[in-house]
């Protein structure tokens, strides 16, 4: 792995490595599971009567081809889910059609929803990596293995705050709706070397590419919300 090139481009970019790429790499050779906030992360979490948060193709690649990395490197699908404390319609869409494993909603404490995840998939946290933004988030950002902070500029306390008690091993230069999961998305990939041949054989439609697809494609996302205390699955329309 060319550490200093990685780290170099990124930089330039406004990313800020809290752990160095070196020591980051150790943490994604393990790494079995992505969890995605949605709010924030995915866009500006801008909110109103009618509206909901969106998000972009864009970013939908990245996670495409972060997980079509995963799959060439250990010949299965990783983990992917999405954990929110809202209702956000769209988060569903998008778990739906790209074939996420779960999306935890009205999950405050998202900590609980971790727990419940590790159960399910015999997962420890070392092996989770975790995209956030919030105070929200940081419950589960400071137990589990790879930390990936979507930056905002009108909150340089917290960002201090994620530095100081090292809740955080990246912070991006991208700010919310600026694609900061794709600039994510395309860090992992270029720290553990695969950029290059990910890419090649995903416009090339490999067979690789077609194998990846069709078990991808036979995902079916589960929907979990926290009920009376407990986290339980539920049925989302449509789905």
């Amino acid at each position: 792995m060319n550490d200093e090139l990685y780290t170099r481009i990124f930089e330039d970019l406004g990313g800020e490595f809290v752990t160095s790429a070196f020591e980051l790499h150790k943490k994604l050779n393990i790494t079995r599971a992505f969890l995605f906030d949605w709010d924030g992360v995915f866009n500006t979490g801008t909110k109103g009567h009618g509206q909901t948060s969106l998000y972009s193709e864009v970013d939908s690649m990245g996670i495409n081809m972060l997980r079509f990395a995963y799959w060439l490197k250990n010949k299965q699908m990783p983990l992917i889910a999405i954990i929110t404390g809202e209702n956000n319609l769209s988060a569903f869409q998008l778990a739906q059609r790209e074939h996420f494993d779960a999306v935890y909603f009205h999950v405050n404490h998202k900590i609980e929803a971790l727990s419940h995840l590790k159960q399910r998939h015999i997962i420890e946290n070392e092996q989770v990596l975790f995209c956030f933004d919030d105070i929200l988030d940081v419950s589960l950002a400071e137990v589990v293995g790879a930390r990936f902070l979507v930056k905002r500029k009108s909150n340089p306390l917290f960002l201090n705050y994620a530095k100081k008690h090292q809740i955080c091993d990246y912070i991006t230069g991208s700010e919310s709706g600026q694609h900061a999961v794709r600039e994510i998305c395309e860090l992992v990939l270029g720290i553990e070397d695969v950029y290059d041949d990910t890419i090649s054989k995903r416009i090339a439609y490999s067979n690789e590419y077609q194998t990846y697809l069709k078990e991808r494609n036979q995902i079916e996302t589960l929907f979990f919300t926290k009920k009376d205390n407990e986290i339980t699955q539920v049925n989302i329309s449509g789905s």
